[in-house]
């Protein structure tokens, strides 16, 4: 069973549409780090894109789980290409480094909990994708896991302008809240009914924040997932049917924003 709270912006589970983006051949999709600075610091994105596409298409950043940009940031953004999208999966730790285990936390908290920086490296992100010559402009979401959930969602809370952010069991009670009007984009978020980085006790007190704040969103939760990064096939705490639900979603989502 799912449980779906929406405020203006509907969500169906079950694919019935035909998108405005279809899937490509995995054959013609091209990748490629692209080195760039944030005050002075070196940072390594990945741009992937499929190769066949004519004109321009809306483009998609991708934000990394606590560990920094990996092999699955990477897949996800390859994923995105494989449906017809301009991904660019960003760095917001530095060096396109991947921290151990031990240093997630820290790190994480660290840049997480500045929203000046986060701010700066987002945009920094973001004009990046905007500026390549096969991305639309006019047509750009954001989505992150765990970390970059919680990442995006504290864009939305910053105001940015964009047409949508989806998080995938993101970090949703950061300290930073938005009032009334702050948020200018559409949302879509996932959990876990019990996951226990998102406690239900802290999953409504995200839905008030939105509420109060007049957001257009849908906050998915799934019964039945007592784990926090359930979408990720190498982790231990994977559930396949709910994490390609959260996928499906996300693109009928993207066909009604762009």
């Amino acid at each position: 069973m799912t449980r779906i709270r929406k405020l203006g912006l509907p969500v169906i589970l079950i694919l019935a549409v035909v998108f405005s983006v279809t899937a490509q051949n995995t054959e013609n999709i091209r990748t490629m780090e692209i080195p760039y600075t944030v005050d002075g610091k070196e940072f390594i994105g990945f741009l992937a894109y499929d190769s066949t596409l004519s004109g321009t298409g809306p483009g998609v950043l991708v934000v990394h789980e606590w560990r920094g940009i990996n092999e699955y940031t990477r897949k996800r953004a390859t994923d995105l290409a494989s449906e017809g999208y301009i991904a660019f999966a960003l760095d917001m730790y530095g060096d396109g480094m991947e921290v151990p285990m031990s240093e997630a936390r820290s790190m994480s908290s660290a840049v997480g909990s500045d929203f000046p920086l986060i701010k700066d490296r987002f945009n920094t992100a973001l004009d990046i994708l905007m500026n390549q010559d096969m991305v639309d402009s006019s047509r750009i979401a954001a989505i992150g896991y765990c970390f970059g959930g919680g990442i995006v969602l504290n864009m939305a809370r910053m105001g940015t302008d964009i047409n949508g952010v989806v998080s995938f069991h993101g970090s949703i009670n950061t300290g930073l809240n938005a009032g009334e009007g702050d948020i200018q984009t559409k949302i879509l978020a996932f959990q876990g009914d019990e996951d226990p980085a998102a406690p239900r006790a802290k999953q409504a007190q995200f839905r008030d924040e939105l509420d109060a704040g007049g957001a257009d969103y849908s906050y998915v939760v799934y019964d039945n997932v007592p784990a926090h990064n359930f979408t990720n096939s190498k982790g231990n705490s994977y559930y396949e049917k709910e994490a390609n639900m959260a996928w499906d979603s996300m693109l009928e989502f993207f066909d009604t924003i762009f």
